[in-house]
């Protein structure tokens, strides 16, 4: 599809979870702008702000098998790139030349409330405990593309498995996992949520 594309967000997003790198360009220029403006305005750094940015799209590539799940785009994005600045936010204020201007801005930002860090703590234990019951082949094949990023292609060869059955392998992984959290009351997209937020 060509980078100026009018196809629906709907569509976009299935090119992109099949591996459309256009698609996702066509993805990008709708939204990297606004994010910018967003973690700009809360790190005051346009070098931060645009690694942020990077970050942010990066992980949404890697778990572009997902993505069809995200039904707001835009509200998903705003709270990834909120968690972000809050993330670079509490690192930084361990360094310590930044902890006077780190306690400035946080001042600023809004800070998640309780519910929504119990919400979120009760997400990850059980994203990991779906993990944990996926069979030694599919948590291998998940681990080896989700928490080290390897494609397809590259899991193939290390595991000298043929490139279909690894699709296949992750496929029936990521349906197990959303079996089990849709079973628990949550959504798939929650999956690549976190996988996005991992490893800040």
């Amino acid at each position: 599809m060509s980078a100026d594309s009018n196809y629906s967000e709907i569509e976009i997003l299935r090119l992109i979870a099949e591996g459309d790198e256009q698609a996702f360009t066509v993805l990008y220029n709708r939204y990297w702008n606004k994010v910018y403006t967003y973690l700009l305005r809360m790190t005051k750094s346009h070098e931060i702000a645009e690694e942020l940015l990077y970050d942010i799209f990066t992980k949404l590539w890697t778990g572009r098998e997902l993505i069809t799940e995200i039904q707001h785009m835009d509200a998903f994005l705003s709270k990834v790139a909120y968690n972000k600045a809050i993330s670079f936010f509490r690192y930084t204020a361990s360094q310590r030349k930044m902890q006077q201007l780190v306690a400035q801005q946080m001042e600023h930002a809004r800070v998640d409330d309780a519910a929504d860090k119990l919400l979120d703590n009760e997400a990850r234990e059980l994203l990991q405990e779906a993990i944990r019951q996926l069979s030694p082949q599919r948590k291998l094949v998940f681990t080896l593309s989700r928490e080290q990023g390897l494609t397809h292609e590259q899991i193939a060869r290390q595991l000298n498995l043929s490139t279909q059955t690894v699709k296949k392998t992750m496929s029936n992984a990521l349906s197990t996992i959303r079996e089990f959290l849709h079973k628990r009351g949550m959504e798939g997209a929650v999956l690549l949520y976190f996988y996005m937020e991992s490893k800040k």
